[in-house]
């Protein structure tokens, strides 16, 4: 997915962000592998919840 992002927009500015798409892109995946909603992931991460316990 990085390699489609940085063809669309053209090219990644700095490594810097570059790092930040791929730790932000990892994360939301891992997520949606769990089985949540990539909204929730991303209201998770910002309340500092990470992870959620799932009950099971």
């Amino acid at each position: 997915m990085s390699k489609v992002k940085q063809k669309v927009s053209g090219c990644f500015r700095t490594r810097k962000y570059a790092e930040a798409y791929c730790r932000i892109s990892s994360y939301l995946q891992t997520m949606a592998n769990q089985g949540y909603n990539p909204l929730v992931a991303i209201q998770m991460a910002f309340s500092g919840q990470l992870y959620a316990d799932r009950g099971e």
